[in-house]
């Protein structure tokens, strides 16, 4: 043990003077609610974007490829890919699922009750992964048998809920075209994606239904959803996809297309950095005040110290290893604090939130232990390099007059 690390431990647990007690305390929990805060702000923002991204991506995949017009109606123009194509596209790095779809609009008649949808049709190779999460009862479309999987269909809660519908029942649609069309369907399932914006509006369907109210031809659809094995690469995928679908089709990442909803994800980054700022410059403040105090409380030290020989700088490394164990404590403490609390929220979900605003029903967090080791080391390591210029003090004061002073 050093001479510096041996004054330190007895000026951190032997001490008996209480007068620097109170702000050293006000310090270490400064710190600790600091690094509580920061961990839980770090871990919410991710959470929000976590489950958000999912919610866009489980419903409209990762790149959405369509036909390049100047169609603006809910009913994308009709085109097929050549299946060579279609097999190179899915062998592309990072593509995982590729699918058609299509969509319809037309009206619910149920128990006296009309609602405006647009009917999604998809097709056997549709990846149900995300919706057997969010489905409130029922099953997804069983395509292993094509004649029922055309009356089969899924409704949100909020559209079950408006026609006071559920799992079994059926209703008719129609469809608004020359001639008018309808067809009757059986609910199998009910999915509660928390987007209002989709809840409200689609439902989901076999594409060979929009297909043959569509006269279209075989292989026809109405785009391509495609996704991806890592998210953080669907830009530079998409263009990947732009470069071998050919003229006249464009594909976007969702991105792109779904332009509001990440820009809003983006401003929570800002949210959290700012945060971290204040939090980070209160925990400073807290311990610049906590050192100076001990400083002045130990003049009389210092003095004897410096008439023993002691240098400037290694009576600095004292009072800065003191406040090395005072951050150290002030860290646990916070850990304890945030991540108790982001676990508690995890399994209880008890701090909820307004769905129709913030497109879920609770506060989501994501803990992940990288996160928590970048802010405990950057905590001490800011603080620790910003406490060594008020540690200068030391080198003012003058041994005779600090051994005499009371």
């Amino acid at each position: 043990m050093t001479f510096a690390s041996f004054i330190a431990n007895r000026i951190t647990f032997r001490s008996k003077r209480t007068f620097s007690r109170l702000s050293v305390r006000i310090a270490i929990v400064g710190i600790m609610l600091g690094l509580a805060v920061m961990i839980l702000s770090v871990a919410v923002v991710k959470g929000f974007k976590s489950e958000i991204r999912e919610k866009v991506r489980g419903f409209s995949g990762d790149i959405i490829v369509m036909k390049y017009d100047l169609n603006a109606s809910n009913e994308a123009s009709p085109f097929s890919i050549h299946p060579d194509t279609l097999a190179l596209l899915s062998k592309l790095p990072n593509i995982s699922h590729m699918y058609p779809y299509a969509v319809k609009q037309g009206i619910i008649n149920a128990n006296d009750e009309m609602e405006g949808v647009i009917l999604k049709g998809v097709d056997k190779n549709f990846n149900w992964d995300y919706f057997k999460k969010v489905l409130v009862s029922g099953d997804v479309i069983d395509f292993t048998d094509s004649v029922k999987a055309k009356r089969q269909i899924l409704i949100s809660k909020v559209i079950a809920d408006r026609m006071r519908l559920k799992v079994g029942d059926d209703f008719l649609m129609y469809f608004v075209q020359e001639p008018l069309r309808r067809r009757k369907f059986d609910i199998v399932g009910i999915y509660d994606l928390g987007i209002e914006e989709v809840d409200k509006a689609y439902v989901i369907g076999d594409i060979s239904v929009v297909q043959r109210l569509n006269n279209w031809a075989p292989g026809t659809v109405g785009g391509y959803e495609v996704q991806v094995k890592h998210f953080d690469a669907v830009d530079h995928s998409a263009l990947s996809v732009n470069d071998n679908i050919g003229m006249g089709l464009r594909a976007y990442s969702i991105t792109e297309y779904y332009p509001t909803i990440f820009q809003w994800l983006s401003l929570l980054d800002v949210n959290t950095e700012v945060i971290l700022i204040l939090m980070l410059a209160v925990a400073i403040i807290n311990m610049i005040s906590a050192l100076l105090i001990i400083i002045l409380e130990r003049t009389n030290m210092i003095g004897v110290l410096k008439a023993l020989g002691a240098t400037n700088w290694g009576i600095q490394k004292i009072f800065l290893q003191n406040a090395a164990y005072l951050i150290g404590f002030g860290l646990l403490l916070g850990n304890v604090l945030g991540i108790g609390l982001g676990l508690f929220q995890v399994h209880t979900h008890f701090f909820e939130l307004d769905q129709a605003s913030y497109y879920m029903s609770f506060v989501p967090v994501e803990l992940e232990v990288a996160d928590i080791l970048l802010l405990n080391a950057g905590t001490l390591v800011i603080c620790l390099l910003v406490l060594i210029i008020p540690s200068t003090l030391v080198s003012r004061i003058s041994p005779v007059k600090a051994i005499t002073f009371k």
